[in-house]
């Protein structure tokens, strides 16, 4: 098999589980890079630049809330999730389970 055509699309599989990823983090207060190091103190891999611009993303449509904090030398931005980003959130998880089970089902491999 082409290691290339492997690799996009390894990409676009990953790419779709990122926000569920994301969110699944931010039940509590985090800034962008404590979460980055969260993300891969627990094995996920991604890019300081997917993971800024998500976030922003998921801000500018009401999925999370954030506030700056100006207290020590260097400002942080944390995020939270929104009463939206919670709702859509629980969605998404029900769903990547179903997606899960249905893999799991016709590949022949049990959950």
């Amino acid at each position: 098999m082409d290691q290339t055509m492997y690799q996009n699309y390894k990409v676009e599989l990953r790419r779709g589980t990122q926000i569920l990823i994301v969110l699944s983090q931010l039940h509590e207060q985090e800034y962008g890079y404590s979460l980055l190091q969260k993300l891969v103190d627990k094995g996920v891999n991604i890019e300081a630049g997917t993971l800024y611009p998500l976030m922003r993303r998921l801000e500018s449509q009401g999925l999370l809330e954030s506030e700056w904090d100006t207290s020590e030398s260097r400002p942080r931005k944390y995020y939270r999730l929104s009463s939206d980003g919670i709702e859509l959130y629980r969605y998404l998880l029900e769903e990547w389970r179903d997606i899960t089970n249905e893999v799991e089902t016709l590949t022949g491999r049990d959950v």
